[in-house]
């Protein structure tokens, strides 16, 4: 546990999965005081999502370990503050990640002060993380899985609420979580992790983006402007995919595989190229709306070295972070980066320590002096 708590008061966010409940476990070893909150952040009952599952498995998890569970419905606060959101870069062509913003607005925003208002002192969430002193300031580590690690998707949580929170899983891998879950009998010891958006589940993406958002149907074209087919709207496709275009098997072109390579919001076009297309990579990026874990860095007119990543699952990567114009950054890679999506986050590190992130807001293609460079990367 990277902190004492014992005999204090901890709300710990409890989702019916398997991490907070093996949070739970750890906390009440170490001596705390533990309340479970559990919330309802979606509320359409139309099979996909499992929100009503997961709230009986906290309640079977909480008779199990002997913790209070109370249950709170943040539904409205989660349409106003992160749907519409969601929605409206969907809207205008890029690629959201709801996830950054609920953690910021929902998880440590309302729920926190919910869990305050439960005379909580500390917050507890099964977030792959962890957090340090370090110089006197809260700082977000990395968590010691590499593969299940999440300070990507908490890169814009405070410091003050950092410095309220705990994550009892920071130091574990996954294997070890679910043999404790096993140890201690709990029945989500095998539950599959969630993947995905809540409100979302299983269906199919297109299905459900299409009921709020009217399709908008388009050319799709090759890079010297042939139109090879038609699209259903530009917010169905994402920078880098290569399934469901249907334009496969072409007479006039080879068997390499398709890519989406840009999206043209001026004339509604999708944008393809085939097989090791250097259309998909870029040198930079510019990002909106930077957020910091704490003060941003000193050296940023200068140029700050650091490390990135563009998207969950990326290794990190070297690069240049400057600051440009009307408080935008704008962000140099030393290799060439593959389908970097406007509206995805761009996130920095130093080392272990997880600095903060801003908004991809555009790209800085691959210059032709560095093509060689960057098909040698593909």
């Amino acid at each position: 546990m990277e902190r004492d708590i014992n005999n204090r008061k901890v709300v710990l966010g409890l989702s019916g999965g398997v991490d907070s409940a093996v949070a739970a476990v750890l906390l009440k070893e170490a001596g705390a005081d533990v309340q479970a909150l559990h919330m309802t952040n979606w509320e359409d009952d139309d099979g996909y999502c499992t929100a009503a599952a997961d709230l009986q498995d906290a309640r079977n998890t909480c008779e199990q370990l002997d913790i209070p569970l109370h249950h709170v419905n943040f539904a409205k606060q989660y349409r106003d503050r992160v749907f519409a959101y969601f929605l409206s870069e969907y809207r205008s062509g890029r690629t959201p990640n709801p996830d950054v913003l609920c953690n910021r607005e929902i998880k440590f925003g309302v729920f926190r002060d919910y869990a305050k208002r439960l005379g909580g002192e500390l917050l507890a969430t099964g977030h792959y993380a962890r957090t340090a002193i370090i110089n006197g300031e809260t700082a977000l580590l990395k968590a010691s899985d590499k593969n299940k690690d999440q300070s990507y998707f908490l890169h814009a949580v405070s410091a003050e609420a950092l410095a309220e929170t705990v994550f009892p899983l920071g130091e574990l891998v996954k294997d070890e979580v679910r043999q404790i879950a096993r140890d201690h009998g709990l029945a989500v010891h095998d539950k599959k992790d969630s993947t995905g958006i809540c409100f979302i589940g299983e269906r199919p993406f297109q299905e459900f983006l299409s009921t709020y958002l009217p399709a908008n149907p388009g050319p799709i074209r090759t890079p010297d402007g042939r139109e090879i087919g038609r699209h259903n709207g530009l917010m169905y496709y994402t920078l880098g995919q290569r399934q469901g275009l249907g334009i496969g098997g072409r007479d006039d072109a080879s068997d390499a595989p398709w890519y989406v390579v840009d999206k043209h919001t001026q004339d509604n076009a999708l944008i393809v190229d085939q097989g090791d297309t250097t259309l998909l990579l870029s040198d930079g990026l510019l990002a909106i709306e930077p957020s910091w874990i704490n003060a941003a860095p000193a050296s940023l007119d200068d140029g700050y070295r650091c490390m990135g990543k563009v998207r969950y699952r990326q290794s990190d990567q070297a690069c240049n972070v400057r600051t440009a114009e009307a408080g935008a950054l704008q962000v140099e890679f030393d290799e060439p980066q593959r389908a970097v999506a406007p509206g995805q986050f761009v996130v920095f590190y130093e080392g272990e320590r997880c600095l903060g992130g801003a908004v991809i807001d555009e790209l800085i293609r691959v210059a032709a002096s560095r093509q060689d460079k960057a098909s040698a990367a593909i």
